[in-house]
């Protein structure tokens, strides 16, 4: 089982930066994928950002600009720095991974609690 614990959220006013992270816990032998994704009041759950073991890291386009997406793989950590937050960024932004444990040798989505990000004045 992988556990992910998102960290970072919190109240913001517009223009301002923000920096989540998330570390992935567990019998992790091997990660596909790594990123976040986010849902706002109202909407479905939408791709930020995520950065794969092998390929081009992938990019929504809400935020388009306005993120910076890193990954740790001495720590399964990934960080998302968002900056000149708007209104509308305003969303709980859920951690991803697929990945692989040591009893298990197919890819499993795992997500993480989420944590809730306020952007107003």
């Amino acid at each position: 089982q992988v556990q992910l614990v998102e960290s970072g959220g919190g109240w913001v006013q517009p223009g301002g930066s923000l920096r989540l992270s998330c570390e992935a816990s567990g019998s992790i032998i091997s990660i596909d994928i790594m990123g976040w994704y986010r849902q706002a009041p109202g909407k479905q759950r939408e791709l930020v950002a995520a950065i794969p073991t092998h390929g081009s890291t992938n990019y929504g386009s809400s935020v388009k600009g306005r993120i910076a997406i890193s990954r740790d793989d001495a720590t399964n950590t990934v960080a998302l720095q968002l900056s000149s937050l708007k209104p509308e960024d305003t969303a709980v932004y859920y951690c991803y991974t697929k990945a692989k444990t040591i009893l298990k040798g197919t890819w499993v989505d795992y997500w993480g609690r989420g944590t809730r990000v306020t952007v107003s004045s």
